[in-house]
């Protein structure tokens, strides 16, 4: 399985994660935060299947440009997949006619601009040789992290979350256990803002240490931790060196995965 972070600094490589976007297998995209402005345009047109974890912007702000980029009335449009919550926020704060074209209501006898899918928390599915399970995580709106899985091995990519329980508890399940090979978990803020990840549903060291206590970790389990504030990246980095996790990366510097 290849993972990859999608960079969102101009001129800055992967460095500095302002919008969220991972690309699996170059066909599945979690989250459209940067997603439409991935280059070569080859690679958005390689996107089959886009999962939204929740409504906030820096997980939706391309969508509109992805899905305008993708279209064309003789190819099949990709597939986006998310709850109802985020469908209802995209409905009226984005595909407006205001913000952005209402896509779902341009009727094309040539074809759409995408198809839409209702995600379900714990309710399992597969594409693209994937078997992806959405789970509900403790954020400030309903969000959903992700635990995917392919024949050999098995990501879990968290998403925006504070403190959580049921992610793990499904984790830690023997089968999917076996073949995890990477946590993708955010830590926002650092330890001296643990007032402010706590009122915004977001991590800091401390609580990320204490997130990763709820599953044991062995050599073969990549701890990443992404979603770091970038005015206090490197404080939030030598935190984050400091905790007794082996092996543990930051998605900010590591773009790229194969497991």
């Amino acid at each position: 399985m290849k993972i990859e972070l999608v960079g969102s600094s101009i001129g800055a490589g992967a460095t500095r994660q302002n919008l969220t976007s991972y690309i699996i297998n170059d066909c599945v995209a979690i989250d459209a935060g940067s997603l439409g402005l991935v280059v070569p345009l080859a690679r958005q047109l390689a996107i089959q299947h886009v999962l939204l974890s929740h409504s906030h912007i820096d997980h939706v702000a391309t969508l509109p440009i992805f899905l305008d980029n993708v279209f064309s009335p003789d190819r099949e449009c990709p597939k986006v997949y998310a709850s109802s919550n985020v469908w209802d926020c995209l409905a009226r704060d984005v595909f407006n006619d205001r913000l952005w074209a209402d896509l779902s209501g341009i009727a094309l006898e040539e074809g759409q601009f995408y198809t839409p899918i209702e995600l379900q928390s714990e309710s399992t599915f597969k594409i693209a040789g994937l078997s992806i399970t959405p789970v509900s995580v403790n954020h400030s709106v309903p969000t959903l992290g992700f635990l995917v899985e392919d024949d050999r091995v098995a990501i879990l990519i968290a998403s925006d979350t504070g403190p959580t329980e049921r992610i793990w508890e499904l984790a830690r399940q023997q089968l999917f256990y076996s073949k995890l090979r990477a946590i993708f978990l955010e830590c926002s803020y650092s330890n001296s803002y643990e007032w402010l990840a706590i009122k915004t549903a977001h991590l800091c060291p401390r609580l990320f240490a204490a997130e990763f206590a709820k599953i044991p970790l062995n050599l073969s389990i990549l701890p990443i931790a992404v979603h770091l504030k970038g005015w206090l990246y490197e404080t939030i980095e030598a935190e984050l060196a400091l905790l007794s996790l082996p092996g543990i990366c930051f998605g900010d510097v590591v773009k790229t995965w194969d497991l």
